[in-house]
């Protein structure tokens, strides 16, 4: 049985969590999307506004509350029972959607993940963390830094004395994504220095993608594929040195980026003779080009069946999936990233 992919998203009260999940509800395009929201004190309101959507991917079933505090100290008996019930049901969920408090450290959820009771059943698709970008370029960690530490002394539990500044840096050292929203009230330069340096402080390969209102494609957000659970050693809990690679932004500032919007093309190509100098080549691409996710298949000389390629970052996963049948023996790729794409540079060099 294959695993249940699970999306961590995390970030502060009033990063734009909430929205995100719901504009990726409203595009779920038929993935049945059960969601794990964990509540505190009086903020019910997340879970009504989500139940409240409508839509016939998202009933009543699928949104479970976690409201016995935060989820990172109630593990036992409360998110792996609740994982367990989830699991257990006759439908089971395409994909799995955890919504943490502002306050949560990502790292001991994703340890929970290692639990004998739910380790063979489900995966850590990956962590998405949501910051507030016009409050982080101004130096602060969430637009209303009172009402995150109201929240903070809502939650018995909680550690009280921990800066939110390392707070802040647990949650971008385990991220997979970093989700830079409310980028439309940033200038360009603001929002090119933001990304670059939330690049320089997240571990290599995370993907730092600007948007406004939440509104991120749901093949960008989910289906990272990350496995982050056996991967716990590279995200460090606070008190971290790394050094800055200055080179490795280079490519940031080539064109201008559109705000909060995302573009997508499709190249075709004739032919290809081997499977495996083209995932390189594919990857190549990708990095040069900043290129978030891409996918499609590949039609290999002498082979009657299609190979399948798909890539998250530089990462290329390739399989052969099915006979081409009648269909045309041709390869075809759709590139997605933020706009702003070379797509003429792009094309040419898939198809070279």
């Amino acid at each position: 049985m294959q695993k249940i992919p699970a999306t961590v998203v995390t970030g502060f009260l009033g990063a734009g969590k909430t929205t995100l999940i719901r504009h990726m509800l409203e595009n779920a395009k038929g993935k049945r999307i059960a969601l794990i929201i964990n509540e505190f004190g009086d903020l019910g309101v997340d879970g009504d506004i989500l139940k409240g959507c409508g839509d016939e991917t998202c009933t009543e079933d699928d949104i479970m509350e976690l409201s016995n505090g935060c989820i990172c100290c109630t593990v036992a008996d409360d998110f792996i029972p609740t994982m367990e019930k989830l699991l257990a049901r006759e439908n089971r969920p395409d994909h799995i959607v955890i919504e943490t408090s502002g306050l949560a450290l990502p790292q001991p959820l994703i340890r929970a993940f290692n639990w004998p009771e739910i380790s063979t059943k489900v995966t850590v698709d990956g962590v998405v963390t949501v910051v507030d970008g016009k409050a982080v370029s101004e130096g602060r960690f969430a637009h209303n830094v009172a009402a995150v530490d109201a929240q903070r002394k809502l939650d018995e539990n909680l550690d009280h004395e921990t800066p939110l500044s390392e707070l802040f840096e647990d949650q971008i050292a385990c991220a997979d994504m970093i989700v830079v929203n409310k980028s439309d009230l940033l200038g360009e330069d603001e929002a090119d220095a933001l990304v670059a340096s939330l690049k320089a402080d997240s571990r290599d390969g995370v993907q730092v993608v600007r948007a406004s209102m939440g509104k991120i494609p749901v093949d960008v957000l989910l289906g990272q594929g990350m496995g982050a659970e056996a991967d716990l050693e590279a995200r460090h809990e606070v008190h971290h040195h790394h050094h800055h690679d200055d080179d490795d932004d280079h490519h940031d500032h080539e064109h201008e980026h559109g705000h909060d919007e995302f573009e997508s093309f499709v190249v075709t190509r004739s032919e290809i003779t081997d499977p495996k100098a083209f995932s390189e080549q594919v990857a190549t691409v990708i990095r040069g080009h900043d290129i978030l996710r891409l996918k499609g298949f590949a039609a290999v000389e002498g082979k009657p069946m299609r190979l399948t390629l798909q890539a998250v970052g530089p990462r290329v996963d390739t399989y052969f999936d099915r006979p081409f049948g009648s269909a045309p023996r041709e390869t075809r790729l759709v590139v997605i990233g933020q706009s702003g794409l070379d797509q003429a540079a792009i094309t040419a060099a898939l198809q070279a």
